[in-house]
């Protein structure tokens, strides 16, 4: 999602989940302090509790943190409140290193971190993800990512988020 050059440590694991042309429904509203806030909206069939564990889990993020042509990531995390995230994506290309603190959690229905990158200019943004309960043991999941530097920034994380989330949801209905 973002072109830094940062070195790889440790084994990656390969990206599963839905192809790259598949997208959650992304809106943009506005801000008069920031660039466009990004929203995600996307209903998933797996329960909240399913749906957050993926989030705090380092080995299953590994497999759908992965937008485009990212074909594997690595990703360290500690989640808790004031604890690290750290994942480092891998393309053909090279590999794109994004960092934050997590800022909230509230299980199983809201996480907030702070997130870093050269494509935020290296600037804290701040990513939330809610979860709500829906009809038949389903997860409403609302992404918001606020504080993005630049339009270009932005569009090209609204499509990376939205790459993301379907992955997310491939992945669960791969456990299921």
């Amino acid at each position: 999602m973002d072109g830094g050059d940062a070195k790889v440590l440790g084994s990656q694991a390969r990206c599963v989940g839905a192809p790259s042309h598949c997208q959650a429904n992304v809106e943009m509203t506005a801000s008069q302090e920031e660039t466009d806030a990004i929203i995600i909206r996307r209903r998933i069939a797996a329960s909240r509790e399913e749906v957050f564990e993926a989030w705090t889990d380092a080995a299953g993020m590994q497999l759908w943190m992965c937008p485009g042509d990212i074909v594997s990531a690595d990703v360290h995390l500690d989640a808790r409140v004031g604890g690290s995230l750290r994942v480092v994506m891998n393309s053909p290309t090279g590999t794109h290193e994004h960092w934050g603190v997590f800022t909230a959690i509230d299980r199983p229905s809201k996480l907030a971190f702070t997130w870093y990158a050269k494509a935020t200019d290296f600037q804290p943004t701040l990513v939330t993800v809610e979860l709500f309960e829906a009809p038949h043991g389903h997860c409403d999941l609302v992404l918001k990512h606020e504080k993005v530097p630049r339009p270009d920034a932005s569009e090209q994380y609204r499509g990376g988020w939205g790459q993301i989330v379907a992955r997310l949801e491939s992945f669960l209905r791969g456990r299921r």
